[in-house]
């Protein structure tokens, strides 16, 4: 349950399944699945203590996980790569997403994958409604697996308004198709 401190607008559920690559069958599909919230945080003080969105990260990133994985319809075991971002309005402090994100949110998420225990690439920046955030992925179990190092994108038409913030995690359940890339 997310604290009333900090309403939720929307949940947003993205899953990108890609079946070829430039023309060349991708065989099984290689998926992605993004799952966000939209918090209102125009009610919090630009000086509020910081420890309350702390606790509300590592509740977030178990909610995410579940969702996403529940919209994969894979086995959290199955999960090969993940990432993290927040898209902030042009109203919202910088370290609300910082708050949100790093003390917290991905042990969360990496509790909720068995192979998972590598830190979780993350970005955060600011846009208006519409804009495009791209959440880089890496593997969860090797962050330095090249086949792993990927990207998501996410644009929600309406979000975020100036006092919002989009927090989103990627998971996928394999690498990028047609990886070949090696060690040097």
């Amino acid at each position: 349950m997310i604290p009333t401190m900090v309403p939720v607008s929307r949940w947003v559920t993205y899953v990108v399944e890609r079946c070829a690559e430039l023309g060349v069958a991708v065989t099984p599909p290689h998926r992605q699945v993004i799952a966000a919230v939209v918090l209102d945080v125009g009610g919090m003080d630009v000086d509020a203590v910081l420890e309350p969105l702390y606790e509300l990260g590592a509740e977030l990133g178990s909610l995410l996980t579940r969702r996403a994985i529940a919209a994969l319809g894979s086995a959290p075991a199955d999960i090969q790569s993940y990432g993290k971002a927040a898209l902030l309005g042009t109203g919202v402090p910088l370290e609300y997403a910082a708050a949100l994100l790093h003390p917290r949110l991905g042990k969360a998420v990496r509790a909720c994958l068995p192979a998972a225990e590598t830190i979780m690439p993350s970005v955060t920046r600011r846009g208006a409604p519409g804009a495009c955030v791209d959440i880089p992925l890496h593997g969860v179990s090797d962050m330095w697996s090249f086949d792993h190092f990927d990207t998501v994108s996410l644009s929600v038409a309406d979000a975020p308004a100036s006092q919002e913030i989009l927090i989103a995690i990627a998971l996928a359940d394999r690498g990028r198709p047609m990886a070949r890339v090696k060690a040097d």
